[in-house]
């Protein structure tokens, strides 16, 4: 068992490296009459040797992408987290709302599950009203700051 964490763990360690150079560095152009063509990558390839030459390769320079969106300010960003909470608060207010109406179904009856059940139905709704409400109190919030 040991023997072969060891493998996969030497094959994970050699392999991560070759396959970023094998991405990152680029080819070497063949030789012969018409010379080869360089390989793409960021250094780009070397041109062929022979007659007419080879081409070399013109590499494209890794970007990072911007997972937020061109957000350029703290505001920005605060909106967009903002955003993303209502998202996810809407779908466990809907699942809270499916939950509380099986209480009250589960109760059959009895007035303690019930109590429980309305209760728990209270404080969904009061919930779901921050959460519809978050948006205009950010609103606000921001109105207020630009005016001082």
């Amino acid at each position: 068992m040991k023997l072969i964490i060891s493998l996969l763990a030497l094959i994970l360690l050699t392999a991560g490296p070759i396959a970023v150079l094998a991405q990152t560095t680029g080819g070497t152009g063949g030789g012969g009459t018409q010379g080869g063509t360089g390989g793409g990558g960021t250094q780009g390839g070397t041109g062929g040797g022979g007659t007419q030459g080879g081409t070399g390769g013109g590499g494209e320079a890794t970007r990072l992408i911007n997972p937020l969106d061109n957000i350029d300010s703290l505001e920005g960003l605060l909106g967009k987290i903002l955003e993303a909470v209502v998202e996810i608060g809407a779908i466990i207010l809907v699942l809270a709302i499916i939950y509380v109406g099986f209480k009250f179904v589960a109760a059959q009856g009895a007035e303690e599950k019930i109590k429980e059940a309305r209760a728990a139905l209270v404080w969904t709704v009061i919930g779901g009203l921050i959460l519809l409400g978050a948006q205009a109190i950010t609103m606000v919030i921001q109105e207020t700051v630009k005016g001082l």
